[in-house]
């Protein structure tokens, strides 16, 4: 019987429970636990079946125990920081990167004797290397959440504190043995980037040390869509292949293969960073090395689970990481599915080794994708329907390009000539799975997203599906793929229906502090700003949302003004859909802008649209320049109902549009600025007279948008008021 796994399991549910906010930690319900683990383990007697009951529940009082300890003793000592502004000293444990308002690097900041991952943002550009001793003023913040509404982002990676240089002084690079992996990491990524064509060094960088903020996105987005984002992720597959270089080497001999085997999995996962989806898989191996050295049977769930508690012991919060919870979910499918999968597709083809073969990585992608499916969509909103196809055509080649890589970077220390002639002949492969995956993620239906609820009910379905079909003494896969199938047709026929019904439909998007929204009458789409928190998600968002319709382009695009939170995603975006028209201020300078098929416009007077039964007018700048009043004004006019929309425009530019042109009362007003204590001022309100007014806004942002007098003003005009930060995605239909 599996203990381990059993206990690993109740001990995982209570750090998700714990880290999620669902359950705190308390003396009842630790003693309520003790007393129902007493009754099992009472009642279950010498009944085996029974005794399982006992371990789950066993597990999850030792996280309540464990939790307790690590919160008190360990993140108790950060509350004090909360919000302050303090000296402190910080050695950076990596080298420092460039970010839009200077550089950020990862650091220790020691406290009380404790040593905390901080995460430091420095207004200097220059970078500084690891082992750098930052001291100086810094504002701080602590990135546990304080309920589930918060982002768990940084505790997953055991990040919990970040710093904000106020003023702080750079001394002179210290060794520290711990700053040997990302020095390793740079001179690496050096070698990489002197012997490679400068086409394929962001892929291969991502491939070797799982560094992907060199791809760009267009190529993260294939990647994605085709299915096998998951080879840019340094995971469990990189470790395999690093295995069985290591056992080509050593012969699989007895001790010479742990002995160099061991050092060298510690090595690779503190290069690759110590994530928690490498962390597993070294865990495993490591084990597996041992098992051979001491003539043990390896037993791969007891593994799995010996590395789930290595890992939440270490980082309870560890298990918010979405790189935590894809590795497990992927290995665990693995385990639960393969070996029976596998032997139902071989006994359906003929003989023949490369049929295995192929049966095998059928067996394998699909089992993996059983678990990994739901997370994908759940994080990332997508589901690749192309991902087997995708994995058979290049996961081949990614094995030996890794195994390329590697054999570059060793030759390159010695031989430098030989290593650009390797890297020349290693572009290839490189390029061929770039060119797989952009061809793949450009097949219709290669991908379908959760933004559409009835993607997410056939997803439902397909998992209901699954279970029936597990349960069934008489498995037939072909009248399970059928069934999928055609529940997957009609959701695809609702999703792309049920827009056509509205007469006019806004939707105003969640893309957190910033601005992007679609208006879409009588089978035109426009899109009315892409920008937010991060750039990249917000062109995400918007492409989901207009592809889950079946809409493959835009009418229209119109960009209000050329802040970063309403401009940035534009350029995205427009690498997935093609628009007919795009419409941008005129201003000087006027800013790079991105080159669309369409007629594209710089708007100085105003500028009308009409529809069949509508018109869209967009009102241009007041005068040359790029501050928030010269934002384009948009007013959509139907028999349905009337929209404005004013960009980032406060008071004076709200006036300036009164007393330039007139403006209709209107349904819906999108307040301008966020909602800013400037924006949405008396005269607007007076007249244009919104019944509903829709706020763009994200949560806890630092501006203290929307501002509590502007909310009291529309309050006091009885409007009903609609905000990202509290609805989500706003969907408003006629």
């Amino acid at each position: 019987m599996r203990k381990l796994v059993y206990f690993a399991l109740g001990f995982c549910a209570g750090c998700a429970l714990l880290a999620y906010r669902i359950l705190s930690v308390s003396i009842p319900l630790f003693l309520s636990l003790t007393f129902l683990l007493a009754a099992v383990w009472i009642l279950a007697g010498r009944q085996e079946r029974m005794q399982i009951a006992v371990y789950p529940v066993l597990g999850f009082l030792s996280v309540l125990a464990w939790f307790g300890i690590f919160e008190r003793w360990y993140l108790a000592d950060l509350d004090a920081l909360q919000g302050k502004t303090e000296s402190i000293s910080i050695v950076l444990s990596d080298f420092s990167e460039a970010t839009d308002y200077g550089t950020a690097a990862n650091g220790i900041l020691m406290r009380n004797g404790k040593p905390y991952p901080v995460r430091v943002y420095l207004d200097r550009e220059d970078i500084l290397p690891p082992g750098t001793r930052l001291t100086g003023s810094f504002r701080l913040r602590v990135t546990i959440p304080q309920s589930r509404a918060d982002s768990p982002y940084y505790q997953g990676r055991g990040i919990f504190l970040l710093a904000y240089e106020e003023e702080c002084t750079a001394g002179q690079p210290e060794f520290h043995w711990w700053c040997v992996p990302a020095r390793l990491r740079k001179s690496i990524g050096l070698l990489l980037q002197s012997n490679l064509p400068t086409d394929v060094q962001p892929f291969a960088r991502a491939l070797l040390l799982g560094d992907s903020s060199q791809l760009d996105y267009a190529t993260n987005t294939a990647l994605k869509e085709s299915g096998i984002r998951h080879v840019v992720a340094v995971s469990g597959l990189h470790v395999t292949i690093l295995f069985t270089i290591l056992n080509l080497i050593t012969g699989k001999r007895r001790f010479l293969t742990p002995l160099l085997g061991i050092p060298l999995l510690v090595l690779f996962a503190a290069v690759a960073g110590f994530s928690p989806s490498v962390n597993r898989a070294a865990i495993m191996i490591g084990l597996m090395l041992l098992s051979r050295l001491f003539d043990r049977e390896y037993d791969p769930p007891t593994a799995l689970a010996f590395a789930c508690l290595v890992i939440l012991t270490v980082n309870p919060l560890a298990v918010t990481s979405v790189s935590f919870q894809l590795s497990f979910a992927c290995v665990a499918g693995i385990l639960l599915f393969q070996k029976r999968m596998d032997a139902y597709i071989q006994a359906k083809v003929p003989e023949g080794r490369l049929l295995r073969k192929l049966s095998a990585s059928v067996s394998i992608t699909l089992s993996a994708m059983s678990l990994t499916a739901p997370l994908t969509a759940l994080y990332f909103g997508t589901i690749s329907l192309v991902s087997i196809a995708t994995n058979l055509l290049t996961l081949p080649v990614v094995t030996l390009t890794f195994v390329g890589l590697v054999i570059l970077c060793c030759t390159g220390v010695v031989l430098p000539a030989a290593a650009t002639f390797l890297g020349w002949i290693l572009a290839w492969p490189v390029r061929y799975v770039l060119l797989i995956a952009e061809s793949m993620a450009k097949l219709p239906l290669a991908c379908v997203y959760t933004v559409s609820p009835y993607i997410c009910l056939w997803l439902i379905y397909v998992y209901a599906l699954l279970a029936v079909f597990l349960l069934m003494p008489r498995k037939k896969p072909l009248v399970l793929i059928c069934c999928a199938g055609l529940a997957l047709s009609c959701a695809l026929a609702l999703s792309w229906l049920e827009p056509m019904l509205d007469s006019v439909r806004l939707t105003v998007l969640d893309v957190g502090q910033g601005q992007s929204i679609l208006l879409q009458s009588e089978g035109k789409t426009f899109l009315i700003d892409c920008g937010g928190d991060d750039a990249e998600d917000s062109a995400d968002l918007a492409a989901q949302w207009v592809l889950s319709q079946g809409i493959s382009h835009l009418d229209g695009v119109i960009v209000t003004h050329y802040d970063e939170d309403h401009f940035g995603g534009v350029e995205h975006l427009l690498t997935r859909l093609d628009a007919d028209l795009l419409l941008t201020p005129y201003s000087v300078p006027i800013p790079p802008l991105p080159v669309i098929s369409g007629k594209q416009l710089f708007v100085r007077e105003p500028v009308q649209i009409n529809l069949t039964q509508g018109r869209i007018t967009v009102f241009g700048p007041i005068y040359s320049g790029h501050d928030n009043e010269n934002s384009l004004c948009i007013l959509f006019e139907s028999e349905e109902c009337d929209i404005l929309i004013t960009g980032d425009r406060g008071s004076f530019g709200e006036r300036m549009l009164l007393r330039k042109y007139e403006v209709p009362h209107v349904d819906v007003l999108v307040a301008g600025h966020h909602g800013a204590s400037d924006a949405v001022c008396q005269e607007l309100l007076q007249a244009v007279t919104p019944d509903t007014v829709m706020i763009s806004v994200g949560e806890g942002n630092r501006y203290g948008h929307p501002a509590q007098d502007t909310l009291q003003r529309l309050e006091s005009f009885g409007c009903q008021i609609l905000r990202t930060d509290l609805q989500g995605t706003i969907l408003y239909r006629r």
